[in-house]
């Protein structure tokens, strides 16, 4: 992938209007570094070792995530001139970050672990996590439509059908987790926590 994100520069050149749009999935609450971080710290504490291993596998895969998601935000603003620079709303990230990636979301606020949801439960987590993956999904379907250039839109893509793909293993996660407990009482108990 990173080869492929090497030619968006020779192809689409730099972008700031690109780069807003896109900047939201890399440190926003709905975002791969959130996913990953947490789908990582949720594992510690589901009781089922298949459930915790999906877990590790898609919050492992989240971080390639945000790789792809970074090597298109650095291809958007790494050539742009300084008249470029200033000319936009760039300018304001551009003296804290030159054109370094930093965690932050569109609206300019910082990466923050609340954004990461971990209760330890796992019925709790698997549904947050379910909800996640679909506000993933829906980011990228809104970041396909309103960009025209075809090596970013083909990464989205990508992107998109991994969301759509973890959001299923989850669900099949929820029924491993249901399948473990007491079919008639779900939600009397925490699981990790609580003995029947």
């Amino acid at each position: 992938m990173a080869t492929r994100s090497h030619k968006l520069k020779e192809k689409g050149g730099p972008s700031t209007s690109l780069y807003y749009k896109h900047k939201r999935h890399f440190g926003g609450p709905d975002g791969e570094l959130a996913a990953s971080m947490r789908y990582l710290h949720q594992r510690f504490s589901m009781p089922n070792k298949k459930v915790s291993s999906l877990l590790t596998d898609i919050g492992t895969e989240e971080l390639a995530h945000l790789e792809i998601v970074g090597a298109i935000l650095y291809q958007l603003t790494r050539d742009l001139s300084p008249e470029e620079i200033l000319a936009s709303p760039y300018a304001n990230y551009f003296v804290d970050h030159t054109t370094g990636n930093y965690p932050v979301a569109a609206s300019g606020v910082p990466f923050d672990m609340k954004y990461v949801g971990v209760k330890g439960d796992p019925l709790t987590d698997l549904a947050e996590d379910q909800a996640a993956e679909q506000k993933a999904r829906t980011t990228y379907e809104n970041l396909i439509r309103l960009t025209d250039d075809p090596d970013v839109i083909d990464p989205l893509r990508y992107l998109r059908e991994r969301e759509i793909v973890h959001f299923q293993r989850f669900g099949d996660a929820m029924r491993i987790t249901q399948d473990d407990l007491d079919s008639k009482n779900f939600y009397a108990f925490n699981p990790a926590y609580d003995k029947k």
